[in-house]
């Protein structure tokens, strides 16, 4: 007999229909046998007279193709078959990926200020004067207002020495025509406008490593930005459009990639690419997410690859707390760097130079500035080296303690100064991608979310109509406190009322079902309520973890529960038959002193 905790019934989702999480009708193929072999042409003609694929983009040196497959062929039933060919490593879906911020607000007043000190200015003048060869940062995003005053004032934009501007000729043979200032991987052109913002907002903070952008006056920057636009006007963008800027950064000199966006779907082809930048002496600093979850157990990419030239960037405040957005991790996440509030350039706007940003898109580009700047004080220093001094020099935070793993904040000026004087390796430690063999199509999933609250509605992201569990099926979940809830939303005296509005959140979480993936949006009753972190198939036996909260928000307790078909709701639901004790203890503390309304 089916047992359920709490007697409240809560509608959970209702399906309908809506696109998946990776391109319709694109696949990323990597062959086991070596570029140009015989094997690999077999392979291609394969790919055309059994499949009817068409090459899209070839990544010769790392042996990738990007396919375009034929009106009414499946990701899915393609990617199953490819994989049954022999020389075929690794075949996946295109995913989607997406900027790591969480809001914006413009603002023409002053910079805001800031107590987590991370010794910006003192890098100013720390770092000497103009180098002949200034560092390039490739700042992989939205593109760049190449236009904006701070930008042209600093003549801070990456110019490829080796093309010829308007001749219409690939002049350095890379595979781009007129590339002059870096490449429009969504348009397939030159021409590298900011349609969202966050690209140019990126590019200003890491300038503001350099000198100050506020300024009414400028002077040459130390350092190069090489904007590869791959996110469109919304802020999203594909793998392979993302592989294309990485292997283009690698490619053409870049020495620190930021990149402030990602995604939680395991991508083979996109840990393959940041390998590649590693080869190449590259620094890859990637934002840790903002889902407000733990990265060590709900990973994103890129920024959980374990390439080590990977730094993963949490979001902290100006008083050296965690952002309440940011992803934490003691193992994947490295540091902390500010990314609250952050003052920046604006695209677009004569009127409306700058703004505020916050996510750990924002976080990040003070990390990829700062390694700018060692490299302007270090030319031949490595990625890795960079990275190794990155962390090492950081500055102590009891606040971040088992949060990130070094336990520290962003230190610009140590790094920079450590950075002068230290001897330079001239090799990094050997590297081999270990692929993770126990994701499969659609079943990494992003848990967690945004933060606590219920799936308010859920769709079938597969190519048929018709819903998994039939065309009428609601998945009811029966909570295990559900009085918890009612009370902390109920308070009626000032004494346990909240100190904060928590009522409201929205977020993604994401649910595997086979070969389809449900996605559905999070609207939060209460960060005293119940977060699901849906890792589990939902089908008899599927596995569900709540994270329930305490009304303060600052202990959490989790319980499983199996997925179940109750006869008598004639629906799934949860069942939480085997909760421990001390859990029902531990809320029954939290709520003793919660007052119900009238």
């Amino acid at each position: 007999m089916l047992r359920f905790f709490g007697s409240l019934a809560i509608t959970l989702f209702s399906i309908t229909a809506q696109a998946q999480n990776y391109a319709p009708g694109e696949v990323i193929v990597r062959l086991k046998s070596q570029h140009g072999s015989a094997q690999s042409f077999e392979f291609m003609g394969r790919a055309v007279s059994n499949h009817a694929m068409s090459l899209k983009t070839s990544f010769s040196k790392m042996n990738m193709y990007h396919f375009s497959l034929a009106a009414g062929q499946r990701v899915e039933d393609t990617i199953v078959d490819l994989k049954k060919d022999p020389n075929v490593l690794y075949a996946e879906p295109n995913y989607y990926l997406s900027k790591s911020q969480v809001d914006q607000s413009s603002n023409s007043a002053q910079s805001v200020a800031t107590s987590a000190n991370i010794g910006a200015q003192s890098v100013w003048t720390a770092s000497g004067g103009v180098p002949s060869n200034r560092p390039v940062v490739a700042v992989i995003d939205t593109g760049l207002d190449t236009t904006h005053p701070v930008m042209v004032g600093t003549s801070v934009v990456w110019t490829n020495p080796n093309e010829i501007a308007g001749n219409g000729i690939d002049d350095d043979s890379n595979g781009y025509v007129d590339d002059i200032h870096g490449w429009n991987f969504v348009d397939n052109s030159a021409t590298i406008y900011d349609d969202d913002g966050h690209g140019t907002h990126v590019s200003g903070i890491i300038l503001s490593l350099d000198q100050n952008i506020f300024g009414s006056t400028f002077q040459e920057a130390k350092i190069q930005i090489m904007p590869l636009k791959f996110l469109n006007g919304s802020g999203v963008g594909t793998t392979s459009d993302a592989i294309r800027a990485i292997y283009y950064a690698a490619n053409n000199g870049a020495s620190v990639l930021n990149n402030s966006w990602g995604g939680s779907d395991y991508s083979a082809a996109l840990n393959d690419a940041v390998a590649y930048s590693y080869t190449k002496g590259a620094l890859f600093v990637a934002a840790a997410g903002n889902n407000g979850s733990d990265n060590d157990s709900t990973p994103m990419y890129p920024a959980s690859y374990a390439v080590p030239n990977v730094v993963s960037v949490a979001a902290t405040t100006d008083y050296d707390f965690l952002a309440s957005f940011s992803n934490f991790g003691s193992g994947t996440v490295h540091l902390g760097s500010p990314g609250v509030s952050i003052y920046s350039t604006l695209p677009n706007n004569p009127s409306v130079l700058y703004g505020t940003m916050s996510g750990t898109s924002m976080a990040t580009p003070f990390v990829s500035g700062t390694a700018a700047q060692m490299k302007v004080v270090s030319p031949n220093m490595l990625g890795y080296q960079i990275k190794t001094i990155l962390l090492g020099q950081t500055t102590a935070v009891s606040q971040l303690q088992g949060k990130v793993n070094t336990s520290g904040r962003l230190d610009s000026s140590a790094s920079v100064d450590f950075a002068k004087t230290a001897s330079v390796e001239s090799s990094q430690p050997a590297y081999n991608v270990s692929y993770s063999s126990d994701r499969e199509l659609a079943s990494n999933i992003a848990g967690g979310g945004g933060g606590c609250g219920l799936v308010k509605a859920l769709s079938n992201s597969g190519d048929s109509s018709e819903p998994p569990f039939g065309s009428s099926v609601a998945v009811v979940i029966l909570l295990l406190a559900p009085v918890l809830i009612l009370l902390a939303l109920r308070m009626q005296s000032p004494e346990n009322r909240r100190r904060y509005d928590r009522f409201k959140i929205n977020s993604d979480v994401r649910i595997s079902v086979g070969d389809r993936e449900l996605i559905g949006s999070v609207s939060s009753l209460s960060l005293g309520g119940a977060q699901v972190n849906t890792t589990a198939l939902l089908q008899d036996g599927g596995l569900i973890t709540l994270t329930i909260s305490s009304p303060t928000g600052d202990e959490k307790v989790e319980v499983a529960g199996r997925v179940v078909w109750s006869a008598a709701n004639k629906a799934y639901g949860v069942a939480f038959d085997q909760a421990p004790q001390s859990v029902l203890s531990r809320i029954s503390d939290w709520t003793r002193h919660l007052k119900r309304a009238a």
